[in-house]
């Protein structure tokens, strides 16, 4: 049994030894003959894409097995591909000799790298490296205001330094490079000197981009779009005093317009009201233009007025700015009829700033406004005979039917309206409301005898904001009533926000308004109220993006 015990004692010991020269025979063979793998991804070096002008550079990390790099380059995420270009350096300047032309200015870029190995089959899959926009063009060509621009023409302004400005080419907005042009201009020597000209024939509705140049050298350019197209001015309805500086051209224009025709004001330019009667539908609007104060100014210190049992199918205000100097004894409208029933089918206010009247309209005896539409504008300073105002008692004698304040902005007004009549229908939507009725006044004033002290088919106010009322007497009173009449109305209100300091009388309060509550006074809400500046100021409040008038709401 000793002997049978040394025998098998022997390999015993050899079998670790045998095992590690097995091991070590086989990691010697693997490591003279491991796997080829493809390439990791380029990555981003340091800063990574930075730009300067239209000029931009990658720096990535620099891969040891990569014999070069294909580099994509494209403006929408790879929908199409601008450039291809293959390098052997990982820092990389896209400019015109690279590529073969400049990149865009003021461009965005997308960028994805492939790292190309020896043999073609390692190459590394595509990285994308991100996006990087290029510089705007170095230029002293001015961003076009508002009212710079017109259906047909175009006020391009610039700074002036250096070479003269002597020339205007106008492009299409998909000629990236340029090299178009839809029209040229010369650029007068007056013109040259005062840093702008105005360019004309234009397509309404159209985008374009305008480029200004000294010589053939091109100094910058710019987006522009057209209005929609403005009057016909050759339709023989329409009288054209855009071009005429007579304050009382107004009055000979009304007398002269055929029915349903248009007179055009030149915007910058004040105008008195014409006090004559008149029998036909008109429409008063301003023309297009490129002065700042970007409205044609209507004058009155009386009213206007209409003949005796006339039925007129419209008088529209488009675009004007309708002052009455001060809030004791002017109107737009004031007519009593006795006896001669008068009516108008529409009165529209479109994208108005009426102030400093005593009130806006107000109809006695006999006469009738079937539809009062108040829209994009805004009303302010003014008196006790309110945004309107019916005035005569009895059955039938005075009276709006459908009344609509739209996308508008009331305040530093005595009453906001009254009537002895009934309303068919009263529609608030999309309103801004500050200091919208003396302190005790009240707001909606439907002082009727019974049976004519309601909207019959329903008071709807949606997406407003009411403020406190006007302390127009510095009593500190800034108390309303809301209303008085109005026993059997039906109200629907939604969306509409009252501030904390909106204090309403008790017992004239409209159920449901407001239907929600800010927390704070208007001077956190709004940007400068007591001036009238509404802008939200307040990025916590709910309704910056759909309450109040969309002048003023806060933008997505």
């Amino acid at each position: 049994m000793k002997r049978i015990h040394k025998i098998f004692s022997i390999p015993h010991l050899l079998l670790p030894v045998l095992i590690l020269a097995v091991l070590f025979t086989s990691c010697k063979k693997d490591d003279n003959n491991y796997e080829q793998t493809r390439l990791f991804r380029p990555v981003l070096n340091g800063e990574g894409l930075t730009v300067e002008n239209n000029v931009i550079i990658i720096n990535m990390g620099k891969l040891r097995e990569a014999a070069s790099y294909t580099i994509e380059i494209s403006r929408d995420s790879f929908k199409v591909v601008d450039y291809t270009v293959t390098v052997d350096t990982n820092y990389v300047v896209l400019n015109e000799a690279l590529l073969g032309e400049g990149l865009l200015y003021n461009t965005l870029y997308q960028m994805r790298v492939t790292a190309n190995a020896a043999d073609p089959q390692y190459n590394s899959r595509p990285a994308e490296l991100g996006a990087i926009r290029t510089m705007r063009f170095p230029s002293i060509l001015n961003d076009p205001l508002g009212y710079h621009v017109t259906d047909t023409k175009a006020k391009v302004t610039w700074t002036v330094s250096g070479a003269s400005v002597t020339g205007i080419k106008i492009f299409g907005t998909d000629d990236v490079r340029l090299s178009d042009p839809l029209a040229e201009y010369n650029v007068p020597a007056p013109d040259q000197a005062a840093g702008a000209t105005i360019i004309d024939g234009l397509t309404p509705s159209t985008s374009y981009q305008v480029a200004i140049y000294s010589g053939e050298i091109l100094r910058g350019w710019v987006d522009y779009t057209t209005l929609e197209p403005g009057v016909d001015v050759t339709d023989p309805k329409v009288i054209d005093l855009s071009g005429t500086e007579d304050p009382a051209a107004l009055t000979a224009a009304l007398a002269a317009v055929p029915d349903g025709g248009i007179i055009l004001l030149k915007k910058g330019f004040r105008y008195n009201m014409p006090t004559a009667a008149f029998n036909k539908s008109i429409t008063f609007k301003g023309a297009y233009g490129f002065d700042p104060n970007q409205a044609a100014i209507v004058n009155t210190s009386g009213n206007m007025n209409i003949t005796a049992g006339a039925n007129i199918g419209h008088v529209i205000f488009d675009d004007l700015e309708i002052d009455g100097a001060d809030i004791s004894g002017a109107y737009v409208f004031n007519p009593s009829m006795s006896g001669s029933p008068t009516q108008i089918q529409e009165l529209r206010f479109e994208n108005c700033d009426i102030h400093h009247m005593r009130g806006v309209i107000r109809i006695r005896s006999d006469v009738f406004i079937r539809n009062y539409i108040i829209s994009n504008s805004t009303v302010h300073d003014i008196g006790g005979y309110s945004v309107f105002t019916a005035d005569t008692d009895g059955d039938g004698k005075a009276a709006f039917d459908n009344v609509k304040f739209l996308n508008s902005t009331f305040y530093r007004i005595n009453a906001l309206v009254q009537t002895r009549q009934n309303l068919q229908s009263f529609e608030i939507d999309g309103c801004t409301f500050s200091e919208f009725t003396a302190g005790g006044a009240q707001v909606f004033r439907f002082r009727g005898a019974a049976g004519r002290n309601d909207v019959v088919n329903g008071l709807i106010i949606k997406n407003s904001i009411f403020g406190h009322g006007w302390d127009q007497t510095n009593n500190e009173n800034t108390t309303v009533t809301m209303k008085s009449g109005l026993p059997a109305t039906p109200f629907t209100i939604s969306n509409t926000w009252g501030t904390s300091d909106l204090k309403i009388a008790a017992g004239s309060e409209i159920p449901g308004l407001p239907s929600a509550s800010y927390n704070n006074t208007v001077d956190k809400l709004w940007g400068d109220p007591y001036n009238g500046i509404f802008s939200i100021l307040d990025p916590a409040f709910a309704g910056k993006y759909d309450s109040g008038d969309p002048k003023w709401r806060t933008r997505l």
